[in-house]
């Protein structure tokens, strides 16, 4: 038995409701539930609510139970003024994982990781518990043990009510083996779900760093930098290779930084994004690897995916013969920057070519130069980094000809330490010449050859059918990689990583690539961040109630701008009543 509602819409837009007592009754011939009308309350406006209260505190007294004064109608829930026996105990957000569960299921990956897990004896709530990890990095990043305690008190994520640490850590290691596997299938799922353009592949790699004095003990490891199985036994020679081990070095070492820590250890990250910004898989690497021969093992292990001819793009860090020549196997292309001051013989001839730029978009001028039958070169020149170029060598000369002002009057020994203070400072040592007699100058041809390359970078690409444009605005999109890198380092948290255990390590960053994967495609849908919209969907909660016939969970109706971003999202909204527990009848 339920109270319905109707409504009407009056010719001058006002609505009327009318209530209604009804039940549902078995009608045997449909086999269906039919609707009964048992009593007509009539219009809302008009409904007699004392004579209801009368009718409530009746019932309430035929049960035996306690009944509030009549006409008191402070509240629904428990408590003083609140309907019989019934509490209400909590309130969590459920906006966020609502949404990012329903494109996890989308996506497929929690159907490839169920399934994978039938193939094992571990238990099949790993899947729920690596959920709760993904959203925790989208929505509270925090450590997997205050992630426990988050999905256990503070959140409501669908199908786990809780876990425990212990759950998180296990669940990691698991996802860790079949990664390669679910890289693939999300891969897939994704590309038909959004008709990704996989012409063009950006890469690029960043490290993030650890705060401990301590780098990882030397291990052997192969050529994609993981430890070879018998360089962690103890019967193994300390100084004889393993079989397939390449080089010895711990996993977080020291190495250059990017975040500019080099006094601490770190570790190497590469992530692949195609051009709408949607990361396709992670790798990590011990700290001190260099970037040159990464993206060779990139393209192998991407080798088996459904991936049609790809145009590899990635910075001036990638740009050797070797390189070159391993990403044109099977006709593979390429757009790689190329070092302006390398002092290559094809970065001076491509500079040293006449020819008219062309404008393109934005700010950018491009301009085409043959000095190769396989490879083009096009220099990019923007004025307004080309300006800003021009501002910063002006303060650094001020402050070099301040440094060495009355250089000359010093002894030998002293100009000597003024050399090697300079020295130190990049910047500023490229502007400095030493005379024959041991005089320091500022060098004026210095200047005048680092003038002609403000605001220009030089790109090389071996793709016969990308006009000059197209490959200088490939390039410009690699932009979307750092931006990847920008929201996993300040949105999801990925540092600091409180593990030490490299196996951990390597399954908290592909946790933020799954991260990064749910609300890269959200901002791409919506058209809006991520932060904007986690903000507006944490507000729609669910609120749990208690009575004397079981609990139930009941979500707040969502606002004109939460049914906006579900609707842009092709959700539905949650159901009102998201859970019914009844205690079984005796």
């Amino acid at each position: 038995m339920f109270v319905r509602t109707s409504s009407r819409r009056n010719k001058n837009g006002s609505v009327v409701r009318y209530l209604q007592l009804a039940h549902n009754e078995w009608d045997p011939a449909t086999k269906s539930s039919k609707m009964k009308v048992l009593y007509n309350f009539g219009r809302d406006a008009d409904l007699d609510r004392a004579a209801v209260a009368r009718l409530i505190a009746s019932l309430t007294r035929l049960l035996g139970q306690t009944a509030p004064p009549a006409g008191d109608d402070r509240g629904e829930g428990g408590g003083e003024g609140g309907l019989p026996g019934l509490a209400f105990t909590e309130s969590r957000p459920l906006g966020g994982t609502y949404v990012l569960d329903a494109l996890w299921a989308r996506l497929g990956i929690g159907k490839t990781m169920t399934t994978l897990l039938g193939t094992t004896r571990r238990d099949a709530v790993t899947e729920r518990v690596l959920f709760a990890l993904v959203a925790n990095r989208a929505l509270a990043p925090s450590s997997k043990l205050a992630a426990a305690g988050w999905v256990s008190h503070d959140v409501h994520v669908p199908g786990l009510s809780e876990t425990t640490d212990d759950a998180c850590y296990r669940a990691m290691d698991w996802l860790l083996e079949v990664e390669p596997v679910l890289a693939k299938d999300v891969y897939n799922c994704v590309a038909d779900l959004l008709n990704l353009e996989v012409d063009l592949l950006f890469f690029d790699t960043t490290s993030t760093y650890f705060e401990t004095e301590v780098a990882d003990a030397p291990l052997w490891r192969d050529g994609h930098g993981k430890p070879v199985p018998d360089s962690q036994t103890t019967d193994h020679p300390a100084d004889q290779p393993p079989a397939g081990a390449v080089k010895q070095t711990g996993f977080r070492t020291y190495g250059k930084s990017k975040d500019s820590r080099d006094d601490l250890p770190q570790v190497v990250i590469g992530m692949a994004v195609t051009r709408d910004g949607i990361p396709v898989r992670v790798w990590c690497w011990p700290g001190n690897t260099a970037d040159s021969a990464l993206i060779r093992q990139v393209k192998d292990d991407m080798r088996d995916w459904n991936l049609a001819r790809v145009v590899w793009v990635g910075d001036r860090g990638f740009t050797s013969a070797q390189n070159r020549r391993y990403l044109q196997r099977g006709g593979g292309g390429y757009i790689l920057g190329e070092k302006l001051r390398s002092g290559s013989s094809e970065a001076a001839a491509a500079l040293g070519r006449a020819g008219r730029y062309q404008d393109v978009a934005g700010n950018l001028r491009v301009k085409e130069v043959r000095i190769s039958e396989h490879e083009r070169f096009v220099i990019c020149h923007n004025p307004e980094a080309a300006d800003r170029d021009a501002a910063v060598r002006t303060q650094l000369l001020t402050r070099l000809e301040e440094m060495i002002a009355g250089s000359d009057q010093l002894s030998v020994t002293r100009r000597a330490e003024l050399r090697g203070v300079v020295s130190t400072k990049p910047g500023l040592n490229r502007y400095l010449r030493v005379t024959a007699g041991g005089l320091l100058r500022v060098d004026a041809t210095a200047i005048t050859a680092e003038a002609k390359l403000d605001g220009k970078y030089l790109l090389r690409s071996n793709e016969p059918h990308l006009s000059a444009e197209d490959i200088a605005l490939g390039y410009k999109q690699l932009l979307e990689v750092e931006r990847g890198w920008r929201d996993m380092k300040s949105i999801l948290d990925l540092r600091p990583v409180h593990h030490r255990l490299e196996d951990r390590i390597r399954a908290h960053v592909i946790l933020c690539w799954l991260a990064l994967l749910l609300i890269r495609i959200i901002e791409t849908t919506t058209g809006d961040t991520w932060t904007n919209v986690r903000r507006e969907l944490q507000r729609l909660a669910v609120g749990t109630f208690t009575g004397p016939t079981g609990n139930y969970r009941q979500t707040t109706q969502p606002t004109t701008e939460q049914t906006r971003l579900l609707s842009q999202l092709d959700l539905k909204p949650p159901p009102r009543i998201l859970t019914l527990d009844t205690p079984p009848q005796a």
